[in-house]
């Protein structure tokens, strides 16, 4: 695995600081949970914080060699590959908050690598649960993340880059990319934005998403984010990059496509037909929650004509007791299931399924029976919540339910013109999107006609023989079937 480190370097020999123990202190005055050992008989100090280092190899690897044997014989201890001469005040300082420990002895100053945090175990995503294939996820310990990485990709041409983003959290950012797969073009537009940010503090992979966004003001996310490591092995065997942020429990990858975010790792789990049905259905899905309600706003509003007689006589009746426009009634009611989906995220599971239930029976009926609204929209906003949760990822999820406020407003003030022209406005809005400059429509704007056997239903294994075009791989072919 090649590391590459970038860390700020001073710009000349004179702004170096050497390291003492003295400056050392005084940079970490206050801090309580600073351990500092002297043993003056030897010569030598250990400042470390308990809490980030590995009590075991601590004694292991600095006390036990060199609290056991003579002043005469530190100095060759000191020469062993794990002992680090520092000659950089800033370099000792930032070692030691990396959870290495400090040895100074006479004048010179040493670090070793004793890190050791206790970390939460892998476990099994709760945000992208799937039926068949691996259970694993993320945790939040970048080494832990490349290690489930490395499991999968076995290879040498692996590639992960360290850069640092942020002035006080000093947060390590790993790039991933398969070389001579991945294209380069997008391996160092990805390191030079990360590079170029410029904050006091990173604690998450989205809070750095929006920073190197192609268009921040979106509402669409331009990167794809999981905690799977198998998903994420997937899109740098596809030529993409992937990024992972430490303290953070999922990774992302770019360059991606609007397409993407309705893609499950189930369907490459099961039978390809079920794995088509399956991605058919979230598209389905995808039509049913942005325009259902807003169009029952329209027609209720200005197209009673569009509605078959017998259904026409039963929504009449049902609306003769709501006192309010349907564009009234229609938003309150998806704010009503916004805030019940809110609350019940926030709560603790089992208040949070209470919550659920008493929201969408209770509530659901308690507003039909006291005329506040019609049986016929509750039908149609508890189909477009259901909807709304058949997209695997999240951040689309959230991105579509603002849409569907846009796209009623507009049905209420202008019917179906007005539908139509919000439906359009969001494509030609996609249209001008990029991931990393690449198009968020591809394969479609473009056109790829060969990409689509992985896009809106998922072919045979023997026919994915090449690697999307959105990803611009300088090797093409990733499945070499022989027949």
């Amino acid at each position: 695995m090649t590391n590459t480190d970038v860390q700020p370097q001073p710009s000349s020999s004179d702004n170096q600081v050497k390291p003492s123990l003295e400056h050392t202190l005084s940079e970490f005055q206050d801090c309580i949970d600073l351990i500092h050992r002297s043993y003056p008989e030897l010569h030598i100090d250990l400042l470390f914080f308990g809490h980030q280092v590995d009590h075991d190899r601590l004694y292991q690897d600095i006390m036990n060699p060199l609290l056991s044997g003579e002043t005469e014989a530190i100095p060759t201890i000191l020469k062993q590959s794990r002992f680090i001469r520092v000659r950089d005040s800033k370099e000792l300082i930032i070692g030691i908050l990396s959870g290495k420990a400090a040895i100074f002895f006479l004048q010179d100053a040493f670090l070793v690598d004793v890190f050791g945090v206790n970390s939460r175990a892998i476990s099994q995503s709760e945000t992208e649960t799937v039926i068949t294939g691996p259970h694993d996820a993320f945790t939040e310990q970048a080494g832990t993340n490349l290690s489930l990485i490395r499991q999968r990709i076995k290879s040498s041409h692996l590639k992960v880059i360290k850069l640092s983003v942020g002035e006080i959290t000093k947060t390590d950012v790993y790039v991933l990319y398969i070389k001579d797969i991945a294209n380069m073009d997008y391996v160092n537009k990805a390191i030079e934005r990360i590079k170029f940010i410029e904050v006091d503090a990173l604690f998450d992979t989205n809070m750095l998403l929006q920073y190197i966004d192609d268009a921040p003001y979106s509402v669409f996310p331009q990167f794809l984010t999981s905690e799977r490591p198998d998903a994420i092995g997937s899109k740098l065997i596809a030529g993409r990059i992937v990024g992972i942020v430490d303290g953070s429990p999922s990774a992302f990858s770019a360059p991606t496509s609007f397409f993407e975010y309705f893609s499950s790792s189930d369907d490459y789990y099961q039978r390809w037909m079920l794995g088509s049905a399956s991605r058919l259905l979230r598209f389905i899905a995808l039509i049913i929650t942005l325009s259902f309600t807003a169009l029952y706003v329209s027609i209720t509003t200005y197209h009673y004509e569009m509605i078959p007689e017998n259904l026409l006589l039963t929504l009449t009746e049902s609306r003769s007791r709501v006192p309010f426009p349907p564009l009234y009634e229609a938003l309150f009611m998806e704010t009503t299931i916004e805030l019940l989906r809110e609350a019940g995220a926030r709560l603790p599971t089992k208040i949070g399924q209470t919550i659920g239930i008493v929201g969408g029976i209770v509530i659901g009926q308690a507003a039909v029976q006291a005329g506040l609204t019609s049986n016929i929209l509750i039908i149609t906003v508890a189909a477009s919540a259901i909807a709304s949760f058949v997209t695997p990822a999240y951040v689309m999820s959230a991105s579509i339910r603002l849409l569907r406020f846009g796209l009623i407003l507009l049905a209420g003030i202008w019917g179906n013109f007005g539908l139509a022209a919000g439906v359009t406005a969001i494509v030609i809005h996609m249209s001008g999107l990029t991931s990393l400059g690449s198009s968020y429509l591809t394969p479609v704007a473009p056109l790829k006609l060969k990409d689509w056997k992985d896009v809106f239903i998922v072919a045979p294994f023997k026919f994915l023989t090449e690697r999307p075009s959105q990803s611009r791989s300088p090797n093409k072919v990733k499945n070499k079937m022989k027949k």
